[in-house]
Parts: C-alpha cells; structure tokens; sequence
C-alpha cells in the first residue's frame, strides 16, 4: 500500500483551511472578541469574562464554547470554576494567514504603481521641444481664411 504525497498535503492544507475557518468565525462576534481581549491580559473565569457583557452567564458559557472550538481559548475547571486562558497558536495562524494576503497584495499593487508610473513617465515629460502641433489641440489662434 503506497500514500500518495500530495493527497497528505492537500488533507493538511484543507485541515488548516477549517481551523482558520473557525478561528475567523469565533472573531466573528463583537462579544467573543471583549472576551479574546481580556483574555489576552491573562486567565479569567466565565463569570469575569461576563462581567462587562449584558448577557447571561449561560450566554457567555456558550460563547466560551465556540472561542474553545476554534482553538483560541483553553478552559480548565476546578470545583465550581471554569478558568479560561487564551492559546496564542490559533490567532497566530489567523495573523500569518492575514499576513501573506497583505504581502500579496502589496506586491501588486506595487506592480501597479510601476506599470503606471512607467505609463505615465513619457506623457507627463512631454515633447522632447518644438514640434509639430496637434491639430486635434485648440489654440488661442484666429482662424484661417479660406478663400
């Protein structure tokens, strides 16, 4: 039995793919992200994650639910107390995913910008001096006669 190389890879790549589809959709929502950010200070509990949020404790647990699904947040209990903590491993893979689409698209439009600065360069230089009019460009001059 052979593995086919590229069918691993393309299972990786598709496994990655998910991950940072539920990473995106965890950030998705406003209260999930109060929560990433207070839990980028450090551990919390349910409740103080809750506390600047109006929404139920049970609300605020299912939230923690989906932040835990993505990769984002890790929880432990201890008796009565859920501490989460944040895993900076899913929002890295969220930041280098951001970060090769910006590098992408700075290079093209830096592309651009030379593909239009060397358009333009010839027209904005002019004439190289006195030439022949244009006879599609108007002037200041009276009109001819024609007899």
């Amino acid at each position: 039995m052979t593995i086919d190389p590229y069918a691993a890879i393309l299972k990786c790549v598709l496994d990655q793919e998910a991950n940072l589809d539920r990473v995106f959709h965890a950030l998705a929502d406003p209260g999930r992200r109060v929560m990433v950010e207070r839990l980028s200070a450090g551990p919390a509990s349910v409740s103080e994650l809750a506390r600047p949020l109006e929404m139920s404790l049970a609300a605020v647990l299912q939230h923690v639910q989906v932040l835990e699904a993505s990769g984002l947040v890790r929880t432990r209990k201890v008796g009565r107390t859920r501490t989460c903590s944040i895993d900076s491993a899913a929002l890295r893979s969220a930041e280098s995913w951001i970060a090769e689409r910006r590098t992408l698209w700075e290079r093209r439009l830096d592309r651009l910008g030379d593909y239009l600065g060397g358009a333009a360069g010839p027209a904005e230089a002019g004439p190289a001096g006195p030439g022949p009019a244009d006879p599609r460009t108007p002037t200041n001059d009276p009109p001819e006669e024609t007899q």
